[in-house]
């Protein structure tokens, strides 16, 4: 039995290593639970470090990419959100990482450097030895072309790194774009080995195979290391565990909704949820008004799906700091630094523009003004204030006009989904922890003689 059990655990597939045979000693500020994580990504070369957020993803990156750059030519890179750079630089200096940001290829230096995503047709990824995604879900976020260009960008690179608290919510196929990007599998083979295309969907979702979930996730397990708490990893939760976060939902009153039956249900089709949003923008923007004034000393970040959403907050706020993608990046990183430091109180923005790598532990309030289906959207925003080093209990207000119950529903039922997802990635990480550090007794055979002379 014990043979056959080897056997198919041979023929297993696993990500085989290509980086570092031995690993330095690393940084002392680590936690035991990211070095653990650095040394993974270290030893394998390509490598996924999924953490959730606040459990120190920039601080894994910044301890790899030094060492990455000194295996290879000195040379490191980051690519990061817009206005996410500025923060890994300031933990980096924190740290006394050699690190900087730079905006195209004339000002690389020695070290790790640290550029925007919008900006990798300014540089020579050749130049670098060694490349690491911050927020790497941007590979999802960013579509088909841009994707593809990180891909062929680094295709050749021994040593990378993908980094994101949330790999694929409730969409395995985003773990096959980072397993594409850091040249583990294509993601088309990844379906074929563990999807089947379910044709009893009106989309045809692509599935898991139930006989599929143990082994897939062992594969994962082969090229990354995934936490939703540092116990996940084997390391101990103290001071990781998170202050309460209350959900608020608040009904604005709204117009009759055309097709809405006695009770205001609507059937959310994409047309209808846009009608609905179009016809309750005016009393949504009123309701989150009155939560603003009635708090104003703190700080707000008001999330908006549409531009005619914000216009109407901005209206009835107009002291409220508005960051939109029509703005040039150098509007939107002034205007999120100074929310960061507190000279500007209140922000209305978008999941889409600001939902990904900032920390705002400093804001225990927020508000949305509209819902859309995207569970990864809501995850991404709440986590930008419910994350480690957040001290107060963190407010999350839901303004819910009539006919968006349907949205709600969809979010609660991806939410079921990412923790059965979850729970998988955490046995997963269990199971390559424990093989990890299993060792053979010792069984001596060998029967030694005394010498005459004792």
């Amino acid at each position: 039995a014990k043979k056959y059990e080897d056997f198919l655990a041979s023929k297993a597939i696993r990500a085989q290593e290509r980086g570092l045979k031995d690993v330095p000693v690393l940084a002392s500020h680590l936690f035991p639970f990211q070095k653990l994580c650095v040394d993974f990504a270290l030893r394998a070369g390509s490598a996924g470090n999924f953490l959730s957020t606040g459990l120190g993803k920039t601080a894994c990156e910044l301890e790899w990419a030094a060492h990455a750059a000194d295996a290879t030519n000195g040379l490191a890179l980051i690519m990061a959100p817009l206005s996410v750079g500025w923060q890994i630089a300031k933990e980096a200096e924190r740290w006394g990482y050699d690190a900087k940001v730079i905006r195209d290829q004339s000002e690389v230096d020695w070290g790790i450097n640290i550029i925007n995503y919008d900006r990798l047709d300014k540089i020579d990824p050749a130049a670098f030895g060694a490349v690491a995604l911050d927020e790497s879900s941007i590979l999802k976020s960013f579509g088909g072309k841009t994707s593809q260009a990180l891909i062929a960008a680094f295709a050749s690179h021994r040593f990378r790194l993908s980094a994101t608290a949330t790999p694929a919510p409730n969409d395995h196929m985003e773990l096959g774009q980072q397993s594409d990007f850091l040249g583990i599998m294509p993601s088309s083979e990844m379906l074929m080995r563990w999807f089947i295309n379910d044709t009893s969907t009106a989309s045809h979702e692509w599935r898991l195979k139930k006989h599929a979930v143990n082994d897939f996730w062992d594969w994962c397990a082969s090229w990354s290391r995934m936490a939703e708490m540092p116990s996940d990893l084997g390391g101990d939760d103290t001071g990781f565990i998170l202050p309460p976060m209350k959900i608020l939902r608040h009904r604005a009153e709204a117009s009759p909704i055309k097709g809405a039956d006695l009770f205001g249900m609507v059937d959310m089709s994409a047309t209808q949820m846009h009608e609905v949003k179009r016809k309750t923008a005016g009393n949504r923007a009123k309701s989150v008004a009155e939560l603003v004034n009635g708090s104003s000393s703190e700080s707000w970040v008001i999330w908006c799906d549409t531009d005619y959403e914000a216009d109407e907050i901005a209206a009835l706020l107009p002291d409220a700091k508005e960051v939109r993608g029509s703005h040039t990046p150098e509007q939107k990183e002034t205007a999120l630094r100074a929310f960061a430091d507190g000279s500007v109180r209140h922000i209305i923005t978008k999941p889409s523009i600001c939902g990904f790598g900032l920390n705002w532990q400093h804001c225990a309030r927020t508000a949305f003004v509209g819902r859309t289906f995207s569970y990864e959207s809501w995850y991404q925003a709440v986590r930008r204030f419910w994350r480690f080093g957040q001290s107060r209990e963190v407010e999350v207000h839901l303004i819910v006009a009539e006919g968006e119950e349907a949205i709600a529903r969809v979010i609660d039922r991806k939410a079921d989904d990412h923790i059965v997802m979850k729970t998988a990635m955490r046995a997963a990480m269990a199971r390559a922890n424990e093989n990890s550090v299993r060792r053979t007794a010792y069984d001596p055979k060998h029967k030694g003689k005394m010498p005459s002379w004792i």
